[in-house]
């Protein structure tokens, strides 16, 4: 019984990073659609280039500072670079689960960034930054959040004392939030885009960018219900709660667009459904159902 229950888990956790890992194919569409059409191709392959170097990194360096064992709650000091033997045992299967859903993490964490920064930053440079984010940055930070997950102990100093962020909003959204500021501020202010005079650059396909909008909803699915490791009483709430929170950051902030421009803005629907999202990712298993109504809606006005 106990090995059947385990298999259950295993199929959930790998269905929910494939979901996880479709989120790339919509931050492309998403970001694609939202930049002038002479720029799509190149914030598309900077979305897959991070992929790539978020997956080698986190591989080589990223997991081990993250869920390697702990010195002194700040960071991980093993399992770089592991291995497993080929074929895998009952034993590493779990571990390799583990890794690959965490995998997913990094690389959603380090593609943030190519938003803020579409149009912006040179090739080389936003390469090194993802390098960095998935190598030194997301992984310690991770470690102080969720540094003993794997084990059922807490390790991190942040998680010994009582830090809760249940699949992401801080770890994953907020760390790729946070540089993707510093970058954007090293970069400096797009001259004559703002203030008196200021024209909005308009975005060249706001159909693919729509499209990205609900693979990423999808995909969060993935986010928040494989966070549980187990497909347990506790997923069908967190699902529910995902939805909801997202459907009421749309409409929230479609209503404030609506009211202050006569009609409803599009960019800013898509904006407010991603802001309910992660609102609740870090709180959809504790909270009540009107709750997460709240939450995904507080996101929305915020955003």
């Amino acid at each position: 019984m106990g090995s059947a229950a385990q298999s259950i888990d295993t199929i959930w956790v790998l269905v929910c990073t494939v979901l996880v890992l479709l989120m790339q194919a919509g931050f492309v569409c998403l970001e694609t659609g939202l930049v002038r059409a002479k720029n799509s191709i190149n914030v598309a392959i900077k979305n897959v280039l991070d992929f790539c170097v978020a997956g080698i990194g986190f591989w080589l360096v990223g997991f081990g500072l993250m869920f390697g064992a702990s010195y002194a709650g700040l960071v991980g000091s093993s399992d770089f670079a592991f291995e497993v033997p080929a074929g895998g045992t009952v034993n590493t299967a779990w571990i390799m689960v583990f890794f690959f859903f965490q995998l997913a993490f990094c690389s959603t964490s380090t593609t943030i960034v190519s938003g803020a920064v579409a149009e912006r930053m040179s090739f080389r440079g936003y390469v090194i930054t993802a390098a960095i984010l998935s190598m030194m940055i997301y992984p310690v930070f991770g470690h102080w959040a969720w540094g003993g997950i794997f084990e059922g102990e807490a390790a991190g100093w942040l998680e010994r004392r009582g830090f809760v962020d249940f699949a992401g909003s801080t770890v994953v959204h907020s760390i790729g939030g946070w540089i993707a500021l510093a970058a954007i501020l090293v970069l400096g202010p797009r001259i004559g885009r703002f203030g008196y005079g200021g024209k909005r650059i308009e975005p060249h396909d706001m159909p693919l960018a729509t499209l990205g909008m609900f693979l990423l909803w999808i995909g969060w699915f993935g986010f928040n219900g494989g966070s549980t490791l187990a497909l347990n009483a506790s997923v069908p709430n967190i699902l529910v709660h995902t939805m909801l929170a997202a459907a009421a950051g749309g409409i929230a902030v479609t209503s404030v667009s609506w009211v202050r421009k006569g009609l409803p803005d599009v960019q800013s629907a898509l904006n407010g459904i991603l802001a309910g999202l992660v609102a609740i990712t870090a709180n959809c298993h504790i909270v009540t159902t009107s709750n997460a109504v709240l939450i995904g809606a507080g996101g929305g006005l915020v955003c």
